[in-house]
């Protein structure tokens, strides 16, 4: 579990973004739980894009 993302661009590697992760629960925050914070679908969206992954 991370508070800050950062993404990095393929080699030679540099930084692309960096996200600060905040997330708004009502319980402790564990992987399962912070699954279920409103902001997770978008960090995870954001984030899967900028990985740039193309699976051949």
């Amino acid at each position: 579990m991370a508070d800050r993302v950062v993404v990095l661009s393929k080699r030679p590697a540099c930084v692309k973004s960096v996200h600060e992760i905040k997330l708004t629960l009502d319980v402790e925050r564990t992987p399962l739980t912070s699954r279920e914070a409103p902001e997770f679908r978008h960090y995870f969206n954001t984030i899967w894009k900028e990985l740039d992954i193309h699976v051949k």
